[in-house]
């Protein structure tokens, strides 16, 4: 198996050593492949019983989501936009106990699947399967969490487009699985728990580090938009008090005499998707992302051009407010609005500008809806957003502040690069080395037995670790 490219010195150390089994069969199944040959083969019916357990409308509301499993939708709601879409009435909705494996239907060949640790209940459109005697629901959370799986569970799937696939339960039963011996998957699944362990505690420390790197680099961005380039500028009163003290040589400006919006929708959705990603700006999706959906979905979706602005009404307050700096017209979300610009302005400097701690700041302030400043359902309306003063230098001023922001923030933008490289190559190897052990490619039984029984494994199922930079559209099959 082969290690990220940064050395093994940074590997769990209980995986130096893992050898493949001593002898293999053919399981039948292109996504298993070759299996010890002591394992069983089986189709699903014959290692789950599928549980239909309604009118539980008191209990917990659970969530089925790609990158965690199943949580707590109080858990998943708290501190987003996401709304509970769950209705009143809840006696259909279907309970899920500890260790029952659950999965949403329509995105389970995206990973929308796993083992609860949990007691709730969960949408009646879901399917719950209650494992047999012998097959541990831990280890399956992590087999059926594998890109081999998503891909199985995407050939059974049935539907129109790929919105609308669904891997119905009669046929989830006839997706064939291995079953090794009782003792064998708590062993990999005690050996995958410690992994996860360090791998996410490896993450989390590189992203904390990340996060302290754009606090650096934010406060570079702050000064520059807000004070220019020369610290003894002299300054005079902006005559907006949250604004305060600006450059002498500036303005202040109100942003509708700046930007304006426009509203091109597709009549064909055959352009391609662009995706708002946090400290990305806008992305191709497909770039990014398994399976976007199909032209149908799309139709009805604004038209973004080179140079134009995208404000993500709900997140504006977050900095997703971005430039297109693509060469090309695509596609974003309805509810999103778009901008053209019409001033001699630097588009990219109002991005940054826009990005700022102070404006972010301005933008909560000045959104409106059910909730709080960050989270809740609040949205920045264009009056209100157009009505905002901004700081705004003469074009060629913003021109070289933008340069000299680059040329300050140059080792911090490489340093951030590397690091979210890295931890793109410790979640790549965590897959590979996750999917090895759960069919069989290489044998975790002589490490598994030098290593504690966690007590707390049941709770911490997570295959990965929110990457909470990311805010991510309605359009990306993110949850439930």
């Amino acid at each position: 198996m082969a290690l990220p490219r940064w050395g093994a010195e940074r590997r769990p150390e209980m995986i130096e050593g893992l050898k493949p089994y001593a002898q293999y069969k053919e399981s039948g199944h292109r996504w298993l492949g070759s299996v010890p040959k002591h394992w069983s083969v089986l189709p699903n019916r014959a290692l789950f019983d599928e549980v239909k357990d309604r009118n539980h409308p008191k209990e917990e509301m659970l969530s089925v989501t790609i990158t965690r499993g199943i949580v707590r939708q109080k858990v998943l709601l708290d501190g987003s936009s996401k709304k509970d879409s769950s209705n009143l009435n809840k006696g259909a909705y279907k309970l899920v106990q500890p260790h029952d494996i659950a999965y949403n239907k329509m995105r389970a060949w995206q990973g929308a699947l796993g083992a609860s640790s949990l007691r709730g209940i969960i949408s009646p459109a879901y399917v719950v399967m209650r494992p047999r005697t012998e097959a541990n629901a831990l280890f399956y959370h992590h087999l059926y969490r594998t890109p081999s799986f998503a891909k199985e569970a995407e050939r059974w799937s049935y539907g129109i487009t790929s919105d609308m696939w669904s891997l119905r339960p009669e046929h989830f039963k006839v997706i064939g699985s291995v079953l090794p011996p009782p003792d064998e998957q708590a062993a990999i699944v005690r050996f995958l728990d410690h992994a996860n362990r360090k791998i996410d505690g490896f993450i989390r420390a590189k992203r904390k580090l990340i996060g302290l790197l754009n606090e650096q680099k934010q406060a570079i961005i702050h000064r520059a938009v807000t004070r220019g380039l020369h610290p003894d500028v002299p300054l005079k009163p902006s005559g907006i008090p949250w604004l305060g003290d600006i450059p002498k040589h500036w303005e202040a400006k109100r942003i509708k005499y700046l930007l304006r919006e426009v509203d091109h929708r597709s009549t064909t959705g055959l352009e391609p998707l662009l995706s708002m990603r946090m400290h990305h700006g806008l992305v191709v999706f497909s770039e990014h992302f398994t399976r976007p959906p199909q032209a149908a979905t799309l139709v009805g979706f604004k038209i973004v051009r080179p140079r134009q602005f995208v404000v993500n009404r709900m997140q504006a307050g977050n900095g997703v407010i971005f430039p297109s700096c693509l060469s090309i017209t695509g596609l974003v979300s309805p509810d999103y609005a778009v901008f053209d610009p019409i001033a001699d302005v630097n588009v990219d400097y109002l991005g940054e500008l826009f990005r700022s701690r102070t404006l972010r700041v301005k933008f909560r302030s000045e959104s409106k809806g059910l909730g709080t400043g960050t989270s809740g359902f609040m949205r920045l309306y264009n009056d209100r957003f157009g009505a905002i003063h901004i700081p705004l230098p003469p074009r060629e001023e913003q021109d070289s502040i933008l340069k000299g922001i680059e040329e300050q923030s140059a080792d911090l933008t490489t340093a951030i690069a590397r690091t979210e490289r890295e931890i793109a190559l410790m979640q790549e190897y965590r897959t590979r080395l996750t999917t090895d052990i759960v069919t069989g490619k290489l044998d975790a039984r002589e490490a598994a037995a030098e290593l504690p029984e966690l007590p707390t494994a049941a709770a911490e199922l997570s295959a990965d670790v929110l990457d909470e930079g990311e805010i991510l559209d309605k359009t990306e099959p993110e949850e439930n």
